[in-house]
């Protein structure tokens, strides 16, 4: 009965979890039955147009990589990131690839809303970047001067027992924090970061089997699970929520198993200890995405890339209600914050993923691709984020989202 408990828990921490209870969530409202929000299919075609026009301006060709952190580490047309791996002297690919799951866990862990104030001034161009970009040159700058790593001669790595203890003070440095330049979150993502030490530190077995335990240990783990040198995504996303699960604070367990980005909404009906609840896993998914390039540099094939989900963030979130697909009930909601556990953010990001699929097939209706030829992950790219920056700014001087969520820094 407890083995049976369980995988129905453990059913939850899947991308097929994610998409199957999206679109239930889609489905009721549809029919008029959620607290919040109404929806209007009719607007999809212009959002879709929205989508395409921004794409083809930043991807004429139409030749999109995917959503993943690595396009953050592009800047000026210079991607920073290649140039340091390039010059770099690897042992094997191997090496190469838990660096760089090294890289993407950290940047991606501490890649949550930074506010509308916050800038990071970049050391090579002088210019001050804000929001998710200038997150990523901070913490690419964090991880080539070794911060990160216990050995001053391979400031390339993250060691499990130098993130347990990272004093706060590090973080507000190397993000250039003042009282002028606030970041939001700051304290949980630094609390992020040590509790990600701790976990690395306290499962060798999965992080330490080639190496002293490190995040990017988790590529040895993963890569041994291939068959024939392929790896579908979803299994990532597996690896990803089931090994690093336990990292997020504060959040909803059952039976002892930690749901992460996983959240309660009566609406959603299930037939066993599910009921009620609704998996999210935003920057689990984030991740998951930004892991599959250096499995692919490394020799394996990833396949299914369209069996991850879309972001539930508020960048797709906002392109939907910008371009009013989603309607507040009460208008009064848009000018109040709202928890991330309340109704009202639970229903706009389930929509969020269930609309980003719908949205992708009218994508590529238009342009005559299929799943296989621009996945889900090249459509966020090209794409569905850019959009919903796009409108936000057009609609609002600083671009915030249309709807205000109290973040603590480890959600969105």
């Amino acid at each position: 009965m407890a083995d049976a408990l369980e995988l129905q828990i453990r059913s939850l921490l899947s991308a097929a979890a994610v998409r199957a209870r999206a679109g239930a969530m889609l489905e009721i409202g549809l029919n008029g039955g959620l607290t919040h929000f109404t929806i209007d299919l009719d607007r999809m075609d212009g959002v879709a147009d929205a989508v395409l026009a921004v794409t083809r301006k930043a991807y004429p060709t139409l030749d999109i990589p995917f959503h993943a952190r690595w396009r953050h580490f592009v800047l000026g047309g210079v991607d920073r990131w290649a140039r340091l791996a390039d010059a770099a002297s690897w042992t094997d690919r191997a090496a190469r690839a838990r660096a760089e799951f090294d890289l993407a866990i950290v940047s991606v862990l501490l890649d949550a809303g930074a506010g509308a104030t916050w800038r990071y001034r970049d050391k090579v161009t002088g210019d001050g970047i804000g929001r998710s970009e200038g997150l990523a040159i901070a913490s690419l700058d964090m991880f080539a001067n070794g911060l990160f790593s216990g050995d001053a001669r391979a400031p390339f790595r993250v060691d499990a027992d130098v993130l347990a203890k990272l004093p706060l003070a590090a973080l507000t440095s190397a993000f250039q924090v003042s009282n002028a330049n606030p970041l939001l979150g700051l304290e949980g993502r630094t609390d992020l970061l040590r509790r990600l030490g701790k976990q690395v530190a306290d499962r060798p077995e999965i992080f330490g089997l080639h190496d002293t335990p490190r995040p990017g240990g988790l590529f040895d783990h993963i890569a041994a699970s291939a068959t024939n040198g392929t790896i579908p995504a979803p299994a990532i996303l597996s690896a990803v929520l089931n090994q690093l699960g336990p990292i997020w604070p504060s959040r909803l367990e059952l039976a002892g198993v930690p749901l992460g980005d996983c959240w309660r909404h009566p609406a959603i009906k299930a037939d066993d200890a599910t009921a009620g609840l609704v998996p999210l896993h935003k920057l689990s998914q984030w991740l998951s995405y930004s892991l599959i390039e250096p499995l692919q540099r490394a020799g394996l094939e990833v396949t299914d890339i369209d069996g991850l989900t879309g972001l539930a963030e508020y960048r797709n979130g906002g392109l939907f209600v910008d371009h009013e697909v989603l309607r507040l009930r009460n208008a009064a909601d848009a000018e109040r914050a709202h928890a991330v556990d309340s109704l009202l953010v639970v229903e706009w990001r389930a929509l969020t993923v269930a609309l980003l699929d719908r949205l992708a097939g009218s994508v590529r209706a238009k342009l005559g691709r299929t799943p296989e030829s621009l996945p889900l992950a090249s459509i966020l790219e090209g794409g569905t984020w850019a959009a919903g920056r796009a409108i936000a700014f057009a609609r609002r001087p600083d671009g915030a989202p249309p709807l205000k969520v109290i973040s603590d820094g480890t959600v969105f």
